[in-house]
């Protein structure tokens, strides 16, 4: 399967809700680390994360991949990603984001997700108070400074 033939089966099947689907691109193992959610470890609980969580907050999901970048053991793509909200402050407003999806590939497996996402023109668009957005950033900027690999830029 070509790079963009998996990333827009994945898309598809989050747009379908089926979190089966998605699952089942990624090794038993495989880890998706969700910016919102956190991570989740192996088939059973992706497709939870699909299925339960992701529709649990949210409803009529549109997501493209695009401009795929792999060397077979890394995948990159731009994505473009929205949903209408069924949070209460967001009153149906439609949240969307871009960012960089990087997938560690394994035998032609997900075997981890990661994003980078431009997060705070969504938490805008679903009118989250000032203060909320202002947590969030907090703790996506504590989670950063928690990963072994910024240690050297805080010291």
């Amino acid at each position: 399967m070509t790079a963009q033939a998996m990333l827009d089966q994945f898309c598809r099947a989050v747009e379908r809700r089926e979190g089966a689907t998605v699952a089942a691109l990624f090794t038993p193992d495989g880890v998706y680390h969700d910016v919102f959610y956190g991570s989740f470890v192996g088939r059973a609980k992706v497709a939870e994360l699909i299925d339960d969580w992701f529709y649990r907050d949210a409803e009529a999901f549109r997501w493209d991949m695009v401009d795929p970048v792999s060397d077979g053991r890394l995948l990159y793509a731009r994505y473009r990603f929205s949903y209408r909200s069924l949070l209460p402050e967001a009153q149906g407003a439609r949240a969307m984001f871009q960012g960089v999806a990087i997938l560690r590939l394994q035998d032609g497996l997900i075997a981890e997700y990661s994003e980078v996402a431009e997060t705070a023109p969504a938490f805008v668009q679903m009118g989250f108070a000032p203060e909320r957005v202002a947590r969030i950033a907090a703790k996506q900027g504590a989670a950063l400074q928690a990963l072994p690999e910024w240690q050297r830029h805080l010291a």
